[in-house]
């Protein structure tokens, strides 16, 4: 790719809404200026890559497992970032390192490190959970360490197991003590919360995301108010219930989830990819799914795309549908952008 290259697509919707015809000036592989044909034109003579479908911003999957997947495949599904929410950290280093050189192939990956998690508990032992990717915090006094490992990694968010069905969650002293180490380094924490009571640990002692909509509890509505009201995310996974089956943990998290995005909830779109046999790339379930939680399509495009000057934007064949009875079908065969030939 040149240092500056010019892509006329037939539309876009870039944010704001949906845009008809435009023009984009993309710099090192992202875009730097984008206009609706007209307001914006490559200078005379500049060749123009003609786009025959719609261009958006960058595709985020905001919760995924990079070691458990084939991330070639995630790229060409459309995915061109993704976000390791818990990995050995050698590992997932390594993978981020690799997926950053320039014609790797490979989605960009941001990374939590390790699970930070009570000693013994989820996941350690699981045998899917290589070694390493736990990090156990016995006490508030080695949060502090445990989170600066993980930020010398490169972190973007720290991740911290509570889940009280798979053994030990660390106190409530210990949960505080991680929120105040990773708000140090300009981090916030994603907890999966798990089991009886957790997710309102996690509100009560700060963490800012849940990385799964909560499923193994009907939180109430005061509670999911004041998260709303605080600020949380949640990251939905809603595919992960069942894999296209209806079901009840699938049902609890998307009550949850509808009643926190009716109280001005930010929902994520995440799908814990490596987690059972979830579609490689754009999954049409998760965006369905999402949707049933109260989200129209362009609040589902807003909760899986990232600012233009952060990854290389995406785009749809044929064009995006926003009928939402077609979106989720139209939106599964989007592919990140691999600039074309110019026209001649």
């Amino acid at each position: 790719m040149s240092a500056a290259t010019w892509v006329q697509a037939d539309g876009a919707w870039w944010g704001s809404g949906r845009l008809g015809p435009s023009v984009a000036r993309l710099s090192g592989g992202l875009v730097a200026e984008l206009a609706p044909a007209g307001r914006l034109a490559a200078p005379a003579g500049a060749p123009v890559a003609r786009l025959a479908g719609t261009l958006l911003p960058g595709l985020i999957d905001w919760h995924a497992h990079a070691g458990l997947v084939d991330l070639a495949a995630v790229r060409a599904g459309g995915i061109g970032t993704l976000r390791d929410l818990g990995w050995s950290p050698a590992t997932v280093a390594a993978l981020a390192e690799a997926a950053a050189r320039p014609g790797s192939g490979l989605p960009a990956v941001r990374l939590a490190g390790a699970f930070l998690s009570a000693p013994g508990g989820y996941p350690a032992g699981r045998d899917w959970a290589p070694p390493g990717s736990v990090r156990a915090v016995a006490d508030p006094a080695e949060a502090a360490d445990a989170v600066a490992e993980q930020a010398a990694l490169g972190a973007c968010v720290v991740k911290l197991t509570l889940n009280a069905e798979a053994g030990p969650v660390p106190p409530p002293a210990v949960v505080e003590a991680v929120v105040a180490a990773a708000a140090g380094h300009g981090l916030d924490v994603a907890a999966h919360a798990q089991g009886a009571g957790q997710a309102e640990l996690a509100w009560r002692c700060g963490v800012a995301e849940l990385a799964h909509a909560p499923w193994t509890e009907r939180l109430g509505d005061d509670l999911i108010a004041a998260m709303a009201a605080a600020g949380m995310t949640w990251v939905g996974t809603f595919d992960i219930h069942g894999y296209g089956a209806a079901g009840v943990t699938l049902e609890r998290a998307l009550d949850n989830a509808a009643r926190f995005v009716a109280a001005g909830g930010r929902l994520r779109y995440g799908t814990d990819l490596g987690n059972g046999p979830l579609p490689l790339g754009v999954n049409a379930r998760e965006v369905r799914a999402m949707q049933r939680a109260g989200l129209d399509p362009e609040a589902v495009l807003a909760a899986m795309t990232v600012g233009p000057g952060e990854a290389p934007p995406s785009w749809v064949p044929g064009g995006l549908d926003l009928d939402p009875e077609a979106f989720a079908a139209s939106l599964a065969g989007a592919r990140v952008l691999d600039v074309p030939e110019p026209a001649p």
